[in-house]
């Protein structure tokens, strides 16, 4: 059975879509599930906020932000980072949770301690039985580092247990469970590692990986599932995680299954690759709007 110990209110929720449906490309769908995106902002439009605000619509969710950071960035990197003050952060939080309210949370960029602790107070406070997708994000996709390490701690103790699903890459894997994932087993290895921090479930991405297919492994405390596709070759991959945590998170919020949610979430991502404008001349950004049919 998947895993959802913290997150039994999710059983009230019908499901929008049938699990096995992959994309919901070219239906006329109406809005459900409501998703407060915690992250920080890509100046790009990418990745962060504007990646997962974009993600969130085109698959039929309603989407609410609260934005953490400001970061000057483009294709071929990370220029800037100003944080936003905590009190601002959690000021955010609140009035959207006693408003409009929240099917799911999904956090992104949480740079330092200070936010780190401040989310995971409002969470406390503001949100008890919402599912919560954490995307531990530490490092952007050209690798520059969007965490302070003395906050990994902190990550650690305060927010990984209040998540529904944790979805790691590769690189943030390793920096978590502590294990070498060289090969598609390895991802099992660390995603039940890092079961022991808290995470009722967690997602560990292999794209990073070698090879002609790519495999992600979704494990929980009594099971586990692979997913595998053959790897697409593109330059186009800018967000591709922050992307895919909030596709994720529409899935849960709309009463999907787990498994359902990741299923679509990849396919929605693949989509996003394949049609990708090729903007910039660094890493590329997805086409998040390839559900919308004129």
């Amino acid at each position: 059975m998947e895993p959802f110990s913290s997150i039994m209110a999710l059983n009230a929720f019908k499901t929008c879509w049938p699990p096995n449906l992959t994309l919901p490309i070219g239906t006329n769908m109406s809005m459900s599930g409501r998703i407060l995106i915690v992250a920080g902002s890509d100046s790009g439009g990418g990745a962060g906020i504007q990646a997962d605000v974009k993600t969130v619509t085109a698959l039929g969710g309603y989407a609410a932000t609260a934005i953490t950071a400001l970061t000057a960035q483009n294709t071929r990197g990370v220029f800037g980072i100003a944080g936003i003050d905590p009190a601002f952060i959690a000021q955010q939080m609140q009035v959207v949770l006693e408003d409009i309210g929240a099917d799911c949370v999904k956090t992104g960029m949480l740079h330092n301690a200070a936010v780190i602790e401040t989310v995971a107070g409002v969470l406390e406070r503001a949100a008890s039985g919402i599912p919560v997708v954490v995307d531990p994000v530490m490092y952007a996709k050209g690798g520059d580092s969007l965490l302070d390490p003395a906050a990994r701690e902190t990550l650690v103790r305060r927010l990984l247990p209040k998540a529904a699903l944790m979805t790691p890459n590769v690189r943030e894997a390793e920096a978590l469970s502590g294990l070498a994932i060289r090969q598609p087993d390895d991802l099992a290895k660390a995603a039940r590692q890092l079961l022991e921090l808290g995470p009722a479930a967690v997602l560990v991405k292999g794209g990073h990986l070698a090879g002609a297919t790519v495999t992600d492994w979704l494990v929980w405390p009594d099971g586990s599932k692979a997913f595998t596709t053959a790897r697409m070759t593109s330059r186009n991959t800018h967000g591709t995680g922050c992307t895919l945590a909030s596709a994720i998170a529409t899935g849960l919020a709309q009463g999907l299954t787990l498994s359902g949610s990741v299923e679509r979430a990849l396919a929605y991502v693949q989509e996003a690759i394949r049609t990708a404008p090729d903007l910039g001349k660094g890493c590329g950004p997805l086409n998040h709007g390839h559900t919308v049919r004129h």
